[in-house]
């Protein structure tokens, strides 16, 4: 059969749906922070909601929760922990410099 008359045929895959990141018994508080840490990266940045699978309004629930911690330093802005350790592990301890003439 040619390429142009063969019928069009739709791939039969089975999308088994994963389950919501929250549940509907889960409040969404800045206190809750077992859920809170769950949108949060390992640099401490908001996930994004294709990553979260979250709704529009669970998405913006979510930032609002986030950012009130870290307004009352309950939770960093940004967790830079491993940027400063390569910075020690990368500074040089040279002594007084002489120069060449």
């Amino acid at each position: 059969m040619d390429k142009s008359k063969r019928p069009f045929l739709k791939s039969k895959r089975s999308f088994s749906r994963r389950l919501p990141a929250i549940q509907s018994g889960d409040r969404i508080n800045y206190r809750n922070m077992s859920l809170i840490s769950r949108f949060i990266s390992e640099q401490g940045k908001i996930l994004s909601r294709r990553v979260n699978r979250l709704t529009l309004k669970q998405q913006r629930l979510i930032t609002i929760a986030i950012k009130q911690p870290r307004i009352l330093s309950l939770l960093p802005f940004l967790n830079n922990e491993k940027q400063f350790e390569r910075i020690e592990s990368t500074s040089r301890t040279t002594g007084i410099r002489t120069r060449n003439k």
